[in-house]
């Protein structure tokens, strides 16, 4: 049986590339925002809240980016399987970690393999999204 071949990690470097980018699109937009990035593991690689963005911002780019890792989805993605007449309607309350089924959290792959996740929140879903896309566009 072969070993998988190791695939790099995402790196803190790249996590702040993910925020340059992210920030730049919303400005572009005239959008304050804050922006998350986590690992693999979860674990909080890089935060940024824009001076102005409201202060909520913060805490759902976080669940958003955790969303999105804990199911190697887009947010955007998920929002109908929650609705109440949804396959997964009692997800937000089953478990004890922040999941949140808004527009904005994207998955981070490398090679094919999850490497860890952005959220951003701060502007309408639609926009939260287009900004992390934005930000993954730039590690392509």
């Amino acid at each position: 049986m072969s070993t998988p071949t190791p695939i790099a990690p995402l790196t803190t470097q790249d996590a702040e590339l993910l925020i340059t980018a992210a920030r730049r699109a919303a400005a572009a937009a005239e959008v304050t925002v804050s922006v998350t990035v986590l690992d693999a593991g979860g674990h909080l690689l890089a935060f940024r809240r824009d001076d102005r963005a409201v202060l909520i911002s913060g805490e759902t780019s976080t669940r958003k980016a955790y969303t999105a890792l804990q199911l190697n989805a887009p947010t955007a993605d998920l929002v109908d399987l929650v609705k109440p007449d949804g396959p997964f309607h009692s997800l937000p309350t089953a478990l004890d970690r922040p999941l949140l089924f808004i527009a904005g959290g994207l998955p981070v792959h490398r090679d094919g393999r999850l490497i860890g996740a952005i959220g951003v929140g701060g502007g309408t879903p639609e926009q939260d999204h287009g900004f992390a896309a934005t930000a993954l566009d730039t590690l392509a």
